[in-house]
C-alpha cells in the first residue's frame, strides 16, 4: 500500500469514527437538557436540584422521586400529560426526547 493511500485510509477511518461517535453521543440523554427542562417547567413548584425545599408544599423534590418508585414509570405520564400530582399541578405535555432527558436528569439525582 502506498504512503498516500495509507494516509487517505487513516483520514477516512478517523472521519468515520468522529461521525459515528457524534451519533452515539447525540442519542444519549442530555442531563443538561433535562436539568434545563426541569428548571423551566417544574422549578416553580418542585425543588429540582440535589438540595433545597420545594416551593409548593405538596410538590415532592425531584431528588425524592427515584426513592419512591422507578423513574421510568413517569415516562408515559409525561408524554400523555400529567394530570395528577399535587392538586393544583398544571398539565404538561412533553415530547419523547424531552421526557428521556428529564427522566435521565431525575434519575441522576439519586446517585
Amino acid at each position: 500500500m502506498s504512503k498516500r493511500r495509507l494516509v487517505l485510509t487513516l483520514i477516512l477511518g478517523l472521519l468515520l469514527l468522529v461521525v459515528l461517535s457524534g451519533v452515539v453521543f447525540s442519542q444519549q440523554p442530555s442531563l443538561e437538557r433535562g436539568h434545563a427542562i426541569a428548571e423551566r417547567e417544574c422549578a416553580s413548584c418542585h425543588a429540582v436540584g440535589r438540595d433545597g425545599a420545594s416551593l409548593h408544599l405538596k410538590a415532592p423534590p425531584f431528588r425524592e422521586l427515584p426513592k419512591r418508585y422507578p423513574v421510568e414509570h413517569l415516562a408515559e405520564s409525561l408524554v400523555e400529560g400529567i394530570v395528577v400530582g399535587h392538586g393544583d399541578m398544571p398539565e404538561f405535555l412533553f415530547e419523547p426526547d424531552d421526557v428521556e432527558a428529564l427522566l435521565a436528569y431525575i434519575a441522576s439525582l439519586a446517585k
